[in-house]
């Protein structure tokens, strides 16, 4: 009778302890996905709807005007484009360099290994803005300003640490014997590199790829710094542009920021698990 007592005492506890676990994420996702519907729902609703006062509860009637007039705007159109070159090219770059150098630093023997991979991992949290001027009068002097590659060098060199660190830890846990073998079989050093382990990392490449594409297209501060004219200008800097002196359009912003955001969404959420699995194996076997 007492074994009985005990038993449902602690399925009780664990029933409660389930119903606020479950009751916290829930809360957690609430409060997450809200800024996000409440943007999708400034972006369906028309002028009238959005300044009225006391706010409407409820669009009346969904628009679609918010939409056709950013896709209207060939500064917008443009802007999307430079986006997924600027970011495009940053995440190449970061995935040509940054494995080779974690490939290297795998592999190699040389004192100051750990100081070197924490100032490598620093340089990731270094504030931008401390460096903003230098690099402005830099860039002026080579004549980048206002040229993709301002962007993209100042992208890279903030992306590439964190690259360097993930694929380090990949390339640590993978035995040399298969370079060894494929070294055998006549393959050259970069070869068995390309051939062999790099398909072997694949979860952590892909993540990096992910997360540097990611951070190069949510970029703002370097954007509005060094770049100036619309053919160049990436759609975070272009989004402010639909205001006036007199009015902003909330609208249309709201409906900037859904296209721009849900791209980005769509793509974690098709790749959640490559990108989890390629952190979380990156973290262990690091």
């Amino acid at each position: 009778m007492a074994s009985a007592t005990a038993k449902g005492r602690s399925g009780g506890g664990a029933a409660a302890k389930s119903v606020l676990f479950y009751g916290f994420i829930g809360l957690f996702v609430l409060v997450s996905i809200a800024p996000l519907l409440w943007v999708f729902r400034m972006s369906i609703t028309s002028r009238v709807d959005l300044f009225a006062s006391p706010a409407a509860t409820a669009v009346s009637a969904p628009i679609g005007d918010n939409y056709a007039t950013i896709f209207a705007d060939p500064s917008f159109r443009r802007a999307l484009l430079n986006s997924v070159i600027i970011a495009g090219v940053t995440t190449v770059v970061c995935l040509f360099f940054g494995a080779l150098a974690a490939y290297a630093i795998a592999r190699l023997r040389f004192r100051f290994k750990s100081p070197v991979m924490t100032l490598i991992l620093a340089i990731s949290f270094f504030p931008a803005v401390a460096i903003l001027a230098p690099l402005f009068q830099q860039f002026s002097a080579f004549g980048l300003i206002d040229t993709y590659w301002s962007v993209i060098i100042a992208d890279v060199v903030f992306a590439l640490p964190l690259t360097v660190w993930i694929l380090v830890a990949f390339f640590k846990e993978l035995p040399r014997d298969l370079e060894e073998a494929a070294q055998v079989d006549g393959a050259t050093t970069l070869q068995a590199f390309r051939k062999v382990i790099v398909p072997l990392a694949a979860p952590g490449v892909f993540t990096c790829a992910i997360l540097t594409f990611i951070h190069a297209w949510n970029e703002f501060l370097f954007a509005v710094t060094f770049l100036f004219s619309p053919q160049t200008q990436p759609v975070t800097v272009v989004i402010p542009n639909f205001a006036t002196v007199y009015t902003t359009d909330y609208g249309a912003q709201a409906a900037a920021a859904v296209v721009v955001t849900v791209p980005l969404v769509i793509l974690v959420l098709i790749f959640q698990r490559r990108i989890v699995s390629g952190l979380t194996a990156g973290a262990v076997k690091g």
